[in-house]
């Protein structure tokens, strides 16, 4: 069974960056899409960055330019280098693995951006 591990949240002060790292058991080259979520309190779970198999990234438009999304097939790794962060990108940050029947989710990591 696949399972999925975040690592990398913590405290960082606003302007500060972290990078997140997301563990897959297995392969992920089987996997189509690997993508960051995030839920802040209150809030629903949004899309952060997701990148394809192929390398091809999309990214929320309240991240572009200081998120990149990048994953290591060799190593079934994928990463999120946040930078420039904000109070406002406080949340729990989830990895998500799509495989073609299948969804495979972390069980989160915490990130705090104090002002």
């Amino acid at each position: 069974q696949v399972q999925v591990a975040e690592s990398g949240g913590g405290l960082v002060q606003a302007g500060g960056s972290l990078r997140l790292s997301c563990a897959v058991s297995g392969s992920i080259f089987s996997m189509n899409v690997m993508g960051w979520y995030r839920q802040a309190p209150g809030k629903q779970r949004e899309l952060v960055a997701s990148i394809t198999n192929g390398g091809n990234t999309n990214y929320a438009d309240s991240v572009k330019g200081r998120f990149t999304i990048s994953r290591d097939n060799a190593e079934n790794t994928a990463y999120l280098q946040m930078n420039s962060l904000k109070p406002e990108d406080t949340a729990i940050y989830y990895c998500n693995a799509k495989a073609s029947l299948s969804i495979y989710w972390g069980q989160g990591t915490q990130v705090t951006v104090s002002s």
